[in-house]
């Protein structure tokens, strides 16, 4: 893959050969066959889905108790969940395949072969959060707490609806930029243990700061309309609303800021790996391009 440099193998990997991992995972990822990729897809889905699930959970009731920054951080710092588990349990997640753009500027992979990763990994993404999003909800989780999972995810989902196109597309940008160089810094980790702390930070930094993930916006979003147009009388009695206190709440509304959110997410992604890739790959020896199976 390359030659490493003269320092121990207990080491975090240099910048240069973090680079270098990179270019040649991307390559790596365009060889997976269909069903393997999209089997991936799927557990990253859910995994991130997991990761919004118990940031829903933990700050669900805090509002009034705690203050707000703390909220922001306690919910943030769950979330980590999500990239742990694709990270560590190994899994294929769009907003961090968006790296692989590197391996496409050397020449070792192809658009066409980027492409397809993105789009098969983009739609088994959105199977396994939705999925998640339906087995939480027929469980009765927006019930949980007397109503308050469920109030918070209708005011989290609400809030992300109302986002017009160029908050939406500004805030998708951060986030992947956040989430994308956790994903570079596990490049260079060694240990699980490693992998976990380069994950927390980047990914408690972006979810406190409220910028918007397209999958995890995939289950939110999922989960509030299901609780909004699904949930019983009884559940509404306990939080004292109705579903009209959630406006900005349609499906026309969750699609928008799905669409906007998502060219965020790859135009953030693509700025850090174009960036590393100037800075450690470019000019370096051109390789065979790939364009991976059909």
């Amino acid at each position: 893959m390359f030659e490493p440099l003269n320092h121990s193998s207990i080491d975090a990997l240099l910048p240069r050969e973090m680079a270098e991992r990179a270019e040649q995972i991307g390559v790596d990822k365009t060889h997976l066959e269909t069903g393997r990729l999209m089997a991936l897809a799927v557990l990253a889905g859910a995994f991130i889905a997991f990761g919004s699930m118990f940031s829903v959970v933990a700050m669900a009731g805090a509002e009034g108790v705690l203050p707000y920054g703390v909220i922001r951080l306690l919910g943030g710092t769950v979330f980590s969940l999500g990239l742990i588990l694709v990270i560590v349990g190994g899994a294929e997640l769009f907003t961090g395949n968006n790296l692989m753009i590197m391996a496409c500027a050397s020449g070792r992979v192809g658009a066409g072969a980027l492409l397809r990763a993105w789009t098969l990994v983009y739609i088994g993404n959105f199977v396994g959060a939705v999925g998640i999003a339906v087995l939480v909800f027929l469980a009765a989780g927006h019930a949980h707490g007397n109503g308050a999972v469920g109030m918070t995810a209708l005011a989290g989902a609400d809030a992300k609806a109302s986002l017009s196109a160029m908050q939406a597309l500004i805030h998708g940008v951060l986030a992947n930029v956040l989430v994308c160089l956790a994903t570079w810094l596990c490049y260079g980790a060694r240990s699980t243990t490693d992998k976990i702390l380069a994950i927390v930070f980047p990914i408690a930094a972006f979810a406190a700061a409220g910028f918007e993930h397209s999958i995890a916006n995939m289950y939110l979003l999922t989960f509030g309309l299901l609780t909004k147009f699904g949930a019983d009388s009884s559940f509404w009695g306990l939080i004292g609303k109705t579903s009209h206190s959630f406006p900005q709440l349609t499906v026309l509304g969750a699609l928008s800021n799905l669409i906007w959110v998502t060219f965020g997410n790859m135009i953030g992604g693509v700025l850090v790996g174009i960036t590393y890739w100037f800075i450690y790959l470019r000019g370096s020896k051109s390789k065979v391009s790939s364009e991976g199976p059909a």
